[in-house]
């Protein structure tokens, strides 16, 4: 960096690379001449969003497009309480769950002090300790799997892993440590740990360590039967260093809209509240969120069409004997021979995915699921362009 300006940026995040989006569907139409584009890279909800959310947002008011809006989203939390069976002041409206996941690191983390997640994890968790000056503790991931209590595998070479296999929890009893992220089902990955194990892990980790356990495909999971606030929101009680991250972004399709929330005691929420950004919730997500909340018939439909293009996937993918992880959001990971290569030839067919190399995966794409229409593109462009 030659500007003098930036002389003094810490080298963790001198070294950091942007975020890197799903390529937009116009770039890709120009740069390749093709017309019909599809794109499943961004884990978008190929319904779009509900009829509610759409109906809520048709004929928009002069004040929702002049005036501030409502800075507590007051609103939308005593919808979500309702929902979530869990008081409004435990609750924490956001410009994304990214939002949430900024303001737990902004809270928390300084020089000298760490966070701790999984390899192969969200990217922005990374970037977000890093941004704080911060140290990031990278635990190894068991099957691309985030591991969460650090046990020794059965495996040859166990023995030779174990003391890098600390696991989650044992790596957040850390001095420095004070945040702890994990990603439940796991983005890119899709692996997913039952409430079960997540309980176990949160009573292995040191009181005074926040975990933040981002939820954002928590619909997709399926643990929860629909209505269900889920098993994390009823940890809540249990563990007071524990905040549920979740979107309207995935399931709901408002990606568009950024809309997220956070869950945690009211002291957590209290203090996060006291360095959020005013007005960080514009006023025509929230009015799209309180809509999409009450369409359970659209989120179960979403629901039903992801397990149907789920299973076309996985027996797409085996047909071409390509591997793949088993998902429990609505993407799947899988191996390729080249992935840059077989990324670049997709594009070409118009078909968008995700290159994984930023999360140590350099040999896997990632599809979002689709459509029946998008899926049967997506395979028959990925047997050419796997060279199978």
């Amino acid at each position: 960096m030659t500007n003098p300006v930036l002389s003094d940026i810490p080298p963790q995040v001198a070294a950091l690379k942007p975020y890197q989006p799903g390529r937009p569907v116009a770039d890709v139409m120009r740069e390749r001449g093709v017309s019909d584009v599809v794109k499943l890279a961004s884990n978008e909800n190929p319904l779009g969003c509900g009829p509610r959310a759409r109906a809520a947002l048709a004929a928009p008011d002069g004040e929702m497009l002049s005036r501030y809006p409502d800075s507590a989203a007051l609103a939308l939390r005593a919808a979500l309480a309702e929902k979530l069976q869990a008081p409004a002041e435990n609750i924490l409206a956001g410009n994304g769950s990214n939002d949430i996941l900024e303001l737990a690191a902004q809270l928390l983390l300084a020089p000298g002090r760490a966070a701790v997640y999984s390899r192969h994890a969200f990217i922005v968790y990374k970037l977000a300790v890093a941004a704080r000056r911060a140290r990031g503790v990278v635990v190894p991931a068991h099957d691309h799997a985030p591991d969460l209590d650090g046990v020794a595998r059965a495996a040859p070479d166990s023995h030779k892993r174990a003391a890098g296999m600390a696991g989650l929890a044992r790596a957040a009893r850390d001095d420095e440590v004070r945040l702890v992220f994990v990603a439940n089902p796991n983005n890119p990955t899709g692996t997913f740990h039952e409430s079960g194990a997540i309980r176990g892990m949160m009573k292995r980790i040191p009181k005074h360590v926040l975990v933040v356990l981002d939820e954002a495909y928590f619909e997709y999971a399926g643990e929860a039967p629909p209505g269900d606030p889920g098993e994390s929101i009823r940890m809540l009680d249990e563990f007071p260093n524990l905040l549920v991250s979740r979107t309207f972004s995935k399931i709901h399709g408002l990606a568009g809209l950024r809309v997220g929330y956070g869950v945690a005691g009211a002291e957590i929420i209290s203090a996060l509240n006291r360095i959020r950004q005013p007005f960080n919730l514009n006023a025509a997500a929230q009015r799209a969120a309180l809509a999409a909340l009450d369409d359970d018939d659209f989120v179960s439909q979403s629901r039903a069409l992801n397990a149907k293009g789920m299973a076309q996937m996985e027996k797409g993918l085996d047909a071409l004997g390509l591997e793949r992880l088993p998902s429990r959001g609505n993407f799947i990971a899988f191996k390729v021979a080249d992935a840059s290569a077989c990324f670049e030839r997709l594009l070409d067919a118009g078909v968008i995915v995700r290159k994984l190399a930023e999360y140590e995966m350099p040999n896997w794409l990632r599809a979002t699921i689709g459509s029946e229409g998008e899926n049967i593109r997506l395979l028959g462009a990925l047997e050419k362009a796997a060279g199978r």
